[in-house]
């Protein structure tokens, strides 16, 4: 990260855990050794939430530039200019546009080179859709806005990872039925050009290691369990080696994710939801992060939802929203501003 710039953490669905979240892990600065961030949300819900919580926490409006140097004393926040009134488990009507107008600010300033990167609280989707938010999700969003300021389309690739795995789907939240229409050598291949550039532009792997899961039991076994490993995942896998990326596969993925097995490479690539993520939420569930590669920044975010049954109840497990803070901090080297400042 770069020195002096902090992360913009966004609000998140402020009726979720997020902001218990994000409270309590400011409370643990110090302890860990957590790099500088804000929050871009509304100061007076957070100061609420605190006082709910019963978390003497500080709270300073500020701008980016001012955040690093606060963040020591107080959690530092960055105004959206609209008032959250959502109460912890009960969204209301100042929840998705809070929520999708943090997700904007952050991504506006880490575009202007006010931030070095984003990390994400988590959203409700559900919330956002009765407010006729127009994309599937976060993922898709962080896009949308990348384009719509710098003009460039980007390819979004949505990467799990901790420190006992990392693994990436190929095909993401659609029906097991619609995997087969939806898959193609060219997906496969795009994704992991996607993934080898940005693990060895944001991880420092000098020439990452590809494990490419095969789609039907035991990679299809030559063509007799399903002809699509052969038909689609193969020329993928040879093309990505003509490229020069170390990739091999397909792989039987019963036999991918024992301890071993995940010593000889640095990310799965996953030909569905559940395939990758059933393994690493096996592993890693409570400190697993979601990593947004294709990006012109670092996004993370923690590996998990909105838990509105344990909002407002300091319940709420931190791990993963400080394993997200940690992981952008060292992924997160802020490139030129993209866009001009506003």
């Amino acid at each position: 990260m770069s020195a002096g710039l902090p992360l913009a953490l966004t609000l998140g669905e402020p009726a979720g855990i997020g902001p218990d979240l994000t409270l309590a892990v400011w409370l643990k600065r110090r302890a860990l050794a957590l790099p500088a961030f804000y929050v871009v949300g509304d100061d007076r819900f957070l100061r609420e939430r605190a006082r709910l919580l019963g978390l003497d926490v500080p709270i300073e409006t500020v701008t980016p530039a001012q955040a690093a140097s606060v963040f020591d004393r107080a959690l530092p926040v960055v105004p959206i200019d609209l008032p959250v009134t959502a109460q912890p488990g009960a969204p209301d009507d100042t929840s998705a546009p809070a929520a999708i107008s943090s997700i904007r600010r952050a991504v506006g300033d880490v575009l202007a080179g006010k931030a070095a990167a984003v990390v994400t609280n988590p959203i409700a989707k559900n919330v956002l859709y009765r407010a006729d938010f127009a994309d599937p999700g976060h993922t898709e969003f962080l896009a949308r806005l990348v384009t719509e300021a710098t003009g460039k389309p980007v390819m979004p690739v949505m990467m799990l990872w901790s420190p006992e795995l990392a693994v990436v789907p190929v095909t993401i939240h659609i029906p097991l039925k619609a995997v087969i229409a939806e898959l193609s050598t060219k997906l496969i291949v795009d994704t992991g050009r996607i993934v080898a550039r940005d693990l060895a532009k944001r991880f420092n792997i000098a020439r990452p290691r590809l494990a490419v899961a095969g789609l039907n039991p035991h990679a299809g076994e030559d063509g007799t369990i399903g002809d699509e490993d052969v038909r689609i995942v193969t020329p993928a896998v040879t093309q990505l080696r003509a490229d020069g990326i170390d990739a091999r596969g397909p792989l039987p993925a019963d036999t991918m994710f024992h301890d071993r097995a995940r010593a000889t490479y640095d990310v799965a690539l996953c030909m569905y939801h559940d395939q990758a993520l059933i393994p690493i939420k096996t592993l890693a569930f409570d400190h697993g992060v979601n990593v947004t590669l294709g990006l012109p920044f670092v996004r993370t975010s923690p590996d998990h939802g909105t838990a509105f049954g344990l909002a407002g109840t300091g319940k709420a497990n931190p791990e993963s929203l400080i394993a997200a803070l940690k992981l952008a901090a060292r992924t997160g080297v802020q490139a030129p501003a993209l866009v001009p400042a506003k």
